[in-house]
């Protein structure tokens, strides 16, 4: 199988990506599951987007702070200096956020921001921003979408990247040779017992990289929600922090507010398993009818509707909330325009790692920072782009035969060296203390 280029994942940074890369090549977009079981699909909050200037440096510090001041500030200052272009990018793909009786922009905060900055549609940002860039995506005669496949391994020659091994839907196993190859499968919330994310979503990127000696960045920089439904269910269910920035209260056991609730999430996540502890319970409690019930119904209508499905009444009682993985700070290391340490090979979305985020991230800037590096992966694959001799390769695929044992492998590969890079830290803070 042959293409120009190979986008792996077709979240909302491998779709966006698609859409700017060259119009005259051929693009292959893959995806493990189905288009819509993304976490960019899951999304709720909502998007940053600077104002205007005079809200600059507040935005910067803003996530420099949640960050820990580990953020790569060139990073962050490319990100919040493309918020505008991108959002005028997704309004003229059909993305509707929520404006005032003007027509002008509404905005809202979360946790750890110092003003208004997040566009938002209802509580549903992320599937309105990436059904749209679908729905582009399946206008465009060039871009070819194939769902349920998935990315085994990159083939490598000569130290560049030309291609992948992929299973089908149909159980084969095949090459797909391409110029260019970018890959987008989202986080790792599948490694974990307790996460917002698809469980399919496992690290495939991550594994592929350690594999072939790919440098990696921040692996051990893994971001928990504090805040989702505490059920029995396999995903845990969200409940945005934009719930929290438009003034729902926390409260323990007796029914006593504990927390300042807007704190940024790993302190907020920190306070609360404290809380959980001091009282030995397996939650806390989340009052959402401190916000107006107009409000509650017109901004978080799909979050109110599935608490009613699992027997709460968000607008007439608490709902029980807890901890759990959300989001991957960390990922393939890539530059500022998302190449990885190996040529001809990009990554964008939450598998890679350009330092924007720190070690934790400010509240939607997720579905920004992977629209701004996803769009500059493809804006230099446009520029430098050069075609690959796609000579047929010998490769032996039996390695690639029992799907479960490498996915296993695969797993247990990325665990191991998020441990490692854990340990590696704890010894250099030991060090210099």
């Amino acid at each position: 199988m042959k293409t120009d280029v190979l986008v792996v994942g077709s979240g909302c940074s491998g779709l966006y990506c698609a859409l700017h890369l060259p119009k005259a090549k051929k693009i292959t977009v893959i995806t493990k599951s189905d288009v819509e079981s993304s976490d960019s699909f899951l999304a709720q909050g909502g998007i940053c987007m600077l104002k205007d200037e005079s809200d600059y440096e507040t935005y910067f510090n803003d996530t420099l702070k949640a960050g820990h001041f580990e953020n790569d500030k060139k990073s962050v200052e490319i990100m919040i200096r493309s918020s505008q272009d991108v959002i005028n990018d997704l309004v003229g793909y059909g993305v509707r956020f929520e404006r005032d009786e003007n027509g002008n922009f509404l905005f809202t905060r979360e946790g750890a921001h110092s003003s208004k900055r997040i566009l938002f549609h209802k509580d549903i940002t992320g599937k309105e921003i990436t059904s749209k860039l679908f729905a582009e995506a399946k206008t465009r005669d060039n871009i070819e979408i194939i769902e349920y496949t998935s990315m085994l391994d990159i083939i490598e020659k000569d130290g560049k990247c030309v291609g992948a091994v992929i299973r089908t839907s149909e159980g084969e196993t095949k090459c797909v040779l391409c110029d260019y190859t970018v890959l987008a499968t989202g986080g790792i919330g599948g490694l974990f017992r307790h996460s917002t994310n698809f469980n399919h979503l496992t690290g495939d990127s991550l594994a592929v990289a350690i594999k072939h000696g790919i440098e990696l960045r921040d692996i051990d920089y893994i971001q928990i929600h504090p805040t989702t439904l505490f059920t029995k269910e396999d995903r845990s269910f969200l409940i945005s922090e934009s719930v929290r920035g438009e003034g729902a209260k926390l409260y323990d056991k007796t029914g006593r507010r504990f927390v300042n609730e807007l704190l940024p999430r790993d302190i907020l996540t920190g306070k609360i398993l404290e809380q959980m502890k001091k009282d030995r319970t397996e939650h806390v409690w989340e009052d959402l009818r401190t916000i107006k019930r107009e409000e509650l119904l017109r901004h978080f209508p799909n979050i109110i509707e599935h608490c009613k499905e699992q027997g709460y009444d968000a607008t007439e009682e608490c709902i029980p909330v807890v901890p759990a993985q959300h989001y991957f700070m960390g990922g393939i290391k890539v530059d500022y325009n998302s190449k990885t340490s190996m040529n001809r090979l990009y990554a964008v979305g939450e598998t890679a790692c350009n330092g924007v985020h720190g070690k934790n991230r400010l509240a939607s800037n997720s579905l920004l920072e992977s629209l701004v590096f996803a769009k500059r992966a493809a804006k230099e694959i446009c520029k430098i782009y050069e075609e690959l001799e796609k000579d047929e390769l010998e490769l032996d695929l039996s390695a690639y035969e029992n799907l479960s044992a490498l996915e296993e492998d695969y797993k247990k590969t990325v665990l191991e060296k998020i441990e490692e890079a854990k340990q590696k830290r704890q010894n250099e803070i030991k060090g210099e203390e």
